[in-house]
């Protein structure tokens, strides 16, 4: 297998492990941040104790080594998992996934203040589209039933979280930063603890805290050794697929119907998104 078959295997796999994350959160009867605590927590020991059986001490060591970066990466990747729960406890399935797919448009603007690149006129007209597609979802979040503007600024913080903790990242490249994620994952579990009920679970529903652990677990470990392989156009084509699957499946088990709003201006973000990534793929071809 050729690298960038690994890359496009090993990323595909991440977004499609990922797809029920949102769906587990509404199946589990329990708070938000309980429900935070155990994803967390359940997911940072599994990924945790994977790389010690496979790698032994050398990720972590190389992580602990990046400083301040890997606090950084560890920090916004961390809250990031904690404040998606949140905002699937106060909105719409399709609102969270459509809204946290304007990643990129953070990325690149915090690529532009904090490495210094420029902003070309294919990232303005990107950040315009998306920025007007997330307006009308907004706009929605007050017609449509299970949609609320509170749970939507969730959705946007855990945007703006992840792509700051990706432009981290990229200052150390070298790094392979899936040993920061049980660090990440099991500090903001131990935080938020004090404000969680870890034992008013129902056992009858352990077994999906554990499933739910490990589909999170996989999809973290995929989507960070996946896109090392690919260009950053190509992860972000694939990484859309959870956001038209998402939707689908919530509305499929669930009969969450996300409403026009929400299509209209979900289809708008990914429609930009989509035509900026095919436009860098085909100018780096024709290179």
């Amino acid at each position: 297998m050729t690298p960038y078959s690994k890359g496009i295997l090993l990323t595909t796999l991440g977004v499609l492990f990922v797809v029920p994350d949102s769906l587990f959160v509404r199946l589990i009867t329990a708070d938000a941040i309980t429900i935070a605590f155990w994803r967390l927590l359940g997911a940072g020991v599994l990924i945790g104790l994977g790389l010690l059986a496979v790698q032994g001490r050398a990720p972590f060591r190389a992580v602990l080594g990046t400083g301040w970066t890997g606090l950084i990466y560890g920090a916004c990747t961390g809250l990031s998992g904690m404040m998606f729960v949140l905002a699937v406890s106060h909105t719409s399935v399709a609102n969270v996934v459509f809204i946290i797919a304007s990643m990129p448009v953070f990325a690149m603007l915090f690529s532009r203040i904090f490495l210094g690149e420029p902003i070309t006129r294919r990232m303005v007209m990107t950040i315009i589209a998306v920025g007007s597609g997330l307006g009308i979802i907004a706009y929605g979040s007050g017609e449509t039933q299970g949609a609320s503007i509170k749970g939507d600024l969730m959705a946007l913080s855990v945007s703006a979280m992840f792509a700051g903790g990706l432009t981290a990242a990229r200052k150390v490249r070298h790094v392979p930063m899936v040993a920061a994620l049980p660090f990440a994952y099991v500090v903001v579990a131990l935080l938020i603890l004090p404000l969680a009920a870890p034992f008013s679970v129902p056992p009858s529903q352990a077994p999906l805290f554990v499933v739910f652990a490990g589909f999170i677990a996989m999809s973290s470990m995929f989507l960070a050794l996946g896109p090392r392989y690919i260009t950053s156009a190509e992860a972000a084509l694939l990484v859309l697929l959870e956001s038209i699957l998402a939707p689908m499946l919530a509305w499929i088990v669930l009969g969450e119907d996300p409403g026009p709003w929400a299509l209209a201006g979900g289809a708008l973000v990914l429609g930009a998104l989509f035509a900026s990534n095919v436009y860098v793929l085909l100018r780096r071809r024709r290179a």
